[in-house]
């Protein structure tokens, strides 16, 4: 029980910042699925490893600069890892800056060794489940359910796809209140996604801000603006940059003073020209 405590401790002492509020259990009795999986969650070389309890971590802005905007972030790592500082932390901090709230995701990996997760059974919906979670509790955070939006990177990019290409609402008989919500986001950021061949969108589907850099793999770096293509065939508004100097994974680092390195301030922008941010 000590070692779990400990571990608990680290990996809270790791996400945590003076705006961090909580982490929150997407399912506070047990996520379905996981039943029996007592193995703690730990940090690996700064990764988080052996999701069993799915979560999402609060990082609120200053009151004074708050807005009623809020992005829900899935780090990335291949489904087997979850890269929550340049991915996850670091992200919040930067648009926490603009205002904005950022609610990070920690989500079963269904490609950890040994996992027996699977991406559409448990991945997604444990990115829908966070998505619902955060409109039930948006009055006490101060944020705009209309302005909730969904931000993946690589494999998380992939998970912010998927939860806006399918329909938002639960089960109107759900059991539980908060299956009966919205999932859908009302925008996707999609930073260097992982399989973009299924990304296929339709019309009214939610608008995209699409990023990633040339030097990356052929199916994100060529995939990406094949991608932007079939938002702009189905009438979806979407915005897409390509850094050319940069490849997989560069996140937000706090030495990383090239052009790939401003992308949230791009994206801010979108936001802000999409009217789906109002800075104070």
């Amino acid at each position: 029980m000590r070692n779990v405590l400990l571990i608990a401790l680290s990996i809270t002492a790791f996400l945590g910042s003076a705006n961090a509020a909580e982490e929150i259990a997407l399912w506070p009795n047990g996520a379905p699925g996981s039943e029996g999986k007592t193995a703690p969650e730990r940090i690996e070389k700064g990764n988080v490893v052996s999701v069993h309890k799915p979560s999402i971590t609060v990082f609120l802005p200053p009151a004074d600069i708050a807005t009623t905007s809020a992005v829900l972030v899935i780090p990335g790592g291949g489904h087997r890892i979850l890269c929550v500082g340049h991915e996850g932390k670091n992200v919040a901090e930067r648009l926490n800056k603009h205002g904005i709230a950022v609610l990070m995701l920690k989500h079963r990996l269904a490609r950890e060794e040994g996992s027996t997760y699977t991406i559409m059974d448990h991945a997604v919906p444990d990115t829908q489940r966070a998505m619902r979670l955060i409109r039930s509790r948006a009055a006490e955070w101060k944020i705009d359910p209309a302005k909730l939006g969904a931000m993946g990177f690589s494999a998380g990019g992939e998970l912010a796809a998927q939860i806006s290409m399918k329909p938002g609402m639960g089960a109107a008989d759900a059991a539980d209140p908060l299956d009966r919500g919205d999932a859908r986001p009302a925008y996707q950021a999609l930073i260097y996604p992982g399989r973009s061949v299924d990304i296929i969108p339709e019309k009214g589907a939610p608008s995209a801000f699409l990023c990633a850099g040339w030097h990356d793999r052929q199916d994100i770096s060529e995939g990406l603006a094949e991608v932007y293509l079939r938002f702009k065939r189905a009438g979806v508004p979407a915005e897409l940059i390509m850094y050319a100097n940069v490849g997989h994974g560069f996140g937000v680092k706090a030495d990383d003073k090239s052009a790939a390195g401003a992308w949230p301030e791009r994206f801010v922008e979108w936001l802000v020209q999409s009217k789906l941010h109002t800075p104070r």
